[in-house]
């Protein structure tokens, strides 16, 4: 069978919106075809679909609300993130 999911991900050093990067990658297959990219601001592709795709996205709604995902996701759960992290150290 085929597999197809998408992994989000959070990065950070610290609590600051300067230092938090958003990442949101589709697989197909184990194979990324396409990411955005909080500190490169758009899609980029991987594959010939992927291309296609993050061209398509680049250019439509799908972006903007992406570049919004970093401070509506990211940096309002970094804090209980940390604060679980620490707790278990």
């Amino acid at each position: 069978g085929f597999l197809h999911y998408v992994v989000t991900d959070c990065e950070f050093n610290s609590s600051k919106l300067n230092d938090i990067e958003y990442t949101e990658s589709y697989y197909y297959n184990k194979l990324e075809y396409i990411r955005f990219s909080s500190s490169v601001g758009k899609y980029v592709g991987y594959t010939e679909h992927g291309i296609k795709n993050a061209e398509r996205w680049n250019n439509g709604p799908e972006v903007i609300s992406r570049r919004a995902e970093k401070e509506r996701y990211c940096f309002r759960n970094v804090g209980n993130d940390v604060e679980a992290a620490l707790t278990k150290s």
